[in-house]
């Protein structure tokens, strides 16, 4: 793999960029791995990177039933962010902050990790409230955090609507300063090109079809590309997690939504931070191509379905022009969805499925991008040790049958 460097593109440049190659290999699948893991979106590469790179491990296989990058890991709003209150949680996020912090050096890939913040608003003297027990909370977790009056959101925001007629006024904020935004398909191609690099093959257009099992233990795949078996499996499918379940025998407390997004025609710069308006269901950052980011909260209709529809447009835009008036007139120019796994406590499932040999990465609901670095890092560690990590135990499938939910839907008062 030759190595991206200012160095290297300029002498590309003048050889007319005839000798840079391929990021990465499309190999015929091999009869057996040490390693097979399903999907390759942001999670699955980013285990497969770190079963390489951590743990030695490079005999490994990813397999995706389309293209690369081309589920969830491409349909996302691309916001990073720890500002999560229980410490379980502070600490799995903040993980991928701080790996997301130093990624594009670790890929040699741009990721466009950009922190410009995020600022989660308030509208009501209890919200101020609540709004200082998150700070609070997530202070104590050792994530950054700052309590906003007024005058500080509206520094960070001006666009925001903080006239007298607004149905929720502004009261003040929450802050995460090192909260932004990332580019999505750079993040699932910086990962394939380094795992690809370091041996791990990368399988597309290989549909797994069924399991395989001896002595009730899963040992392989049955796939569109014929049989491969494995030392350990991991499945890292997002919103067709409960799919494979159904197909391997094992249930999951999952249910899968369409969560949608929209991207508006290129602005000059009107926005540098991320700004979410619990109010109204909704969010917007810039990116850098001048495009308005915009999400809002789940359709609530579980489905499979990778497209948006009108009502919930309606919702997400009806909030943001009342968020933001001065964009009313602002066209759209795509609307598409993405499809989630959500979890009865909106905190992910990582670790053993309850069938030998196989093992779960998903339930990570609306918060999937987010979590890409520290999902591979924590997944990548229990599939090679068969034990989890100290940051992962606490998200064992087990926790339903215990009890020791961790309810962020209810505790972060945040959707996405």
């Amino acid at each position: 793999m030759k190595r991206y460097s200012a160095f290297n593109l300029l002498r590309e440049g003048l050889r007319g960029h005839t000798g840079w190659g391929k990021a990465w290999r499309s190999p015929a699948p091999k009869p057996s791995y040490d390693a097979v893991i399903i999907g390759a979106g942001g999670h699955g590469l980013a285990t497969a990177y770190y079963l390489a790179k951590n743990h030695g491990l490079t005999n490994v296989a990813v397999l995706e039933k389309g293209w690369l990058g081309g589920g969830n890991t491409g349909r996302n709003t691309t916001v990073i962010r720890s500002n999560y209150f229980y410490p379980e949680s502070a600490a799995l996020y903040d993980l991928s902050v701080r790996l997301y912090e130093k990624l594009s050096r670790d890929l040699n890939y741009n990721v466009m990790f950009s922190q410009r913040g995020m600022v989660v608003t308030a509208h009501s003297e209890p919200e101020m409230e609540m709004a200082a027990r998150q700070v609070n909370a997530m202070r104590l977790n050792g994530v950054d955090a700052d309590l906003l009056d007024p005058d500080q959101v509206r520094k960070l925001a001006p666009l925001l609507n903080f006239g007298a007629d607004m149905r929720a006024p502004i009261h003040g904020g929450v802050l995460q300063p090192r909260a932004g935004t990332g580019r999505h398909d750079a993040v699932a191609w910086g990962y394939a090109r380094a795992a690809d690099a370091l041996g791990v093959d990368i399988i597309q257009n290989c549909e797994v079809q069924d399991f395989i099992f001896e002595a009730g233990r899963c040992v392989g795949v049955h796939t569109s590309q014929g049989d491969i078996r494995a030392g350990v499996v991991g499945a890292a499918v997002a919103g067709h997690s409960s799919v494979l379940a159904k197909m391997a025998g094992y249930d999951l407390p999952i249910t899968s939504y369409a969560l949608q997004a929209f991207v508006s025609e290129p602005l000059k710069p009107v926005l540098d931070t991320v700004v979410l308006c619990p109010p109204f269901g909704t969010y917007v950052s810039q990116s850098d191509k001048g495009g308005l980011v915009i999400g809002g909260g789940l359709d609530r209709i579980p489905s499979y379905g990778q497209r948006g529809n009108l009502p919930v447009q309606e919702t997400v835009l009806a909030g943001l022009v009342e968020m933001m008036p001065a964009l009313a007139s602002v066209k759209l120019l795509r609307h598409w969805a993405g499809i989630v796994d959500v979890t009865p406590d909106s905190s992910p499932i990582i670790g053993p499925s309850g069938v030998d040999g196989l093992y779960l990465n998903c339930g990570w609901g609306t918060g999937g991008f987010k979590a890409i670095p520290a999902g591979g890092y924590l997944f990548a560690h229990i599939l090679a040790t068969g034990t989890h990590h100290k940051i992962s135990r606490p998200f064992d499938r087990n926790r339903f049958v215990t009890g020791h939910l961790i309810d962020e839907g209810a505790a972060s008062g945040i959707a996405h």
